[in-house]
């Protein structure tokens, strides 16, 4: 499924996929494929412009595998002239070959959930999906989300993308449909909105969390990045879709903003007094949370068993979401006590003797970092604790602004490695230590948990933060098993005297 599709038997010509030869021809497609070396006879092969090199590149070898047909555009097909001259195969020049991939992708496979939402922003991207996943099988549902933690659900499949790539995405789409999946939400990631990944999904709602600093490795500028993430509301989103949007998330009000341009309906979320969702109060205990919140005027109140005040803000996006899918908003507001962390997400990982927490939690960007520890604050007695680190071969202007936000809300400090990948490990965590000198430098993950756990005293709480859900760490291109709720859970049982 990872870049191929196989489609009917029968195969389809170009022109049901929406997409037009140059010379005119209509040859019969058998699959489509972004990979030439998962090429096979009567298949089209996307040649699609890389940020290293052109999928143009690899045309000729494309051909000689059996392609009867390449997408690419007016570059790719200079790049592939000499490939190109004499084969018998159709060409399609198309000016944006990634949005023609994705519709074509959408008409290969046909099928999808009957109901479908993305949801986009910095932070809490899978926290809403899974949320809303959660409400609609409250409901009785058979649902699906689809993000960082891959497929999960009625119907479950690994994803090696938060937002996969078109080919992939709408197999998986197709599959769950005939699985019986009736409604699925989508995380839209920045890449995979720049990318047009989730062009031909046919939503019905798209949420908003919030927009700070991630991912300019690739964009470059906030001001791309904002606009890669607003493509949700101001392109992929139907005329008579419902944008709804947290209005305490930065960026919240200038998204809300676009999609009233657009004349799209809108449901906000938060605490500001036009809020369709307002919150009015929230009070904390050592498990979770009362929330107070009004819908259109009427009062409601009720137990969340998550930690963390922005959680809220997640939990009321979904459900949003869910309003805005369909969904009765008594029937949904019924079910919210119900809805259980996601893995990785202020997870509580495991519990001291002494009733000091620990928790892990995917937080990976400054304001990531701030909202985690501000959030934990009001949970905690004591001190809280944190160990954290910064990924290498990505923004590297964050790594200080990381580690002055941990500074600046936690008590006691271990800079420790993430995903070092290719880079020099040492050299992540100087600049992580340039803002927080005073942290502890323990370059090895498990020791640096280890430490933290051994520092918790009653009433504490320890933070790891930056890995969540994953259960790897990649350096110098090798993989490493490693999962850290199960290392906070060998320390605290070492350390504990349980084994």
């Amino acid at each position: 499924m990872a870049g191929a599709g196989s489609g009917t038997a029968a195969g389809k010509h170009l022109s049901e996929l929406g997409l037009t030869a140059r010379s005119g021809r209509d040859p019969r497609i058998s699959g489509l494929t972004v990979d030439s070396r998962a090429v096979k006879d009567g298949m089209l092969f996307a040649a699609l412009p890389g940020a290293r090199w052109h999928g143009a590149e690899f045309i000729g070898p494309a051909l000689r595998m059996g392609a009867a047909a390449i997408l690419t555009d007016a570059e790719g097909a200079k790049l592939a002239a000499e490939a190109l001259e004499g084969s018998s195969a159709a060409l399609i020049v198309a000016g944006d070959p990634r949005e023609a991939l994705a519709y074509a992708a959408a008409l290969w496979f046909g099928a999808q959930p009957a109901t479908m939402v993305a949801v986009t922003g910095t932070n809490g991207k899978t926290s809403v999906a899974t949320f809303t996943r959660q409400i609609w099988m409250a409901l009785g549902h058979a649902a699906i989300n689809i993000g960082t933690t891959g497929v999960e659900g009625a119907w479950a499949a690994p994803s090696s993308h938060t937002t996969p790539d078109p080919i992939t995405l709408q197999a998986m789409l197709a599959e769950a449909a005939a699985a019986g999946v009736t409604h699925a939400a989508m995380e839209a990631s920045s890449h995979g909105l720049d990318q047009r990944r989730l062009d031909g999904v046919r939503l019905k709602a798209a949420g908003f969390t919030n927009l700070t600093q991630d991912h300019l490795d690739y964009h470059h500028t906030m001001e791309a990045y904002a606009d890669a993430k607003a493509a949700l509301f101001t392109r992929l989103l139907p005329e008579d879709g419902t944008a709804v949007v947290n209005l305490n998330g930065a960026g919240g009000a200038e998204m809300l903003a676009l999609a009233e341009e657009r004349g799209l309906k809108t449901l906000a979320i938060g605490r500001d007094p036009l809020a369709d969702l307002r919150i009015t109060g929230q009070r904390y205990d050592a498990t979770g949370q009362d929330l107070r919140f009004d819908w259109k005027g009427e009062p409601f109140q009720l137990h969340l068993n998550l930690v963390g005040g922005f959680q809220a803000e997640n939990v009321l996006v979904a459900a949003g979401l869910a309003i805005a899918a369909g969904a009765a908003p008594r029937d949904v507001f019924a079910v919210l006590p119900q809805l259980t962390g996601v893995r990785g997400r202020m997870q509580l990982a495991a519990t001291r003797k002494n009733g000091a927490a620990v928790y892990v939690d995917y937080a990976h960007t400054p304001d990531a970092i701030e909202t985690a520890l501000k959030a934990l604050r009001p949970h905690v007695m004591g001190r809280i604790v944190i160990v954290f680190g910064a990924g290498g071969d990505r923004d590297t202007t964050k790594r200080p602004l990381m580690g002055a936000a941990a500074r600046a809300h936690a008590d006691v400090l271990y800079v420790t490695d993430d995903n070092p990948r290719s880079e020099e490990p040492a050299t992540i965590r100087a600049a992580v230590l340039a803002a927080c000198p005073d942290a502890n430098e323990v370059g090895d993950r498990a020791e640096a948990i280890l430490l933290g756990v051994d520092a918790l005293g009653p009433g504490d709480a320890l933070l790891i933060a930056g890995k969540g859900h994953e259960t790897g760490q990649t350096i110098q291109g090798q993989v490493y098993p490693f999962d850290d709720v199960e290392q906070a859970s060998i320390a605290v049982a070492a350390l504990d005297g349980v084994i």
